[in-house]
């Protein structure tokens, strides 16, 4: 199972440098998990950045993977995480979801740099 990132969902959707990178996760959608946080984060983003309709149009791909909520168990995983590694609260959310599924989490944030199940990659300029 995978997980992609916030970041490597807007690196995918931007086309930027390191799209190639997350492409496979992305596109193996019987094996994508997506939180809803990363759903919340995206769309957000994109519809900052964009407009409304492109942040609908980014939502309807990731969706193709299979939704997962925060449950009451993610939710505390996700505590014990944020305070022993140190990570935001959506970060550890996000790195909680990940665990619970066994998946990998493919990321260029820094905060999950090192981390056990993270595929880590630097964001190109």
């Amino acid at each position: 199972m995978n997980l992609v990132d916030s970041s490597g969902w807007l690196e995918y959707f931007a086309d930027g440098n390191n799209a190639d990178y997350f492409s496979g996760a992305v596109q193996d959608t019987e094996n994508l998990i997506v939180s809803t946080i990363n759903l919340y984060e995206v769309f957000k983003h994109i519809f900052l950045q964009r407009d409304e309709n492109s942040a609908f149009q980014a939502i309807a791909i990731m969706q193709q993977g299979k939704i997962v909520e925060v449950s009451s168990t993610i939710a505390l995983n996700a505590v014990r995480n944020s305070i022993d590694l140190k990570l935001p609260m959506a970060d550890s959310i996000i790195f909680s979801t990940a665990q619970a599924f066994n998946a990998t989490l493919w990321t260029q944030d820094s905060d999950f740099e090192n981390l056990s199940g993270v595929n880590f990659i630097r964001k190109k300029q």
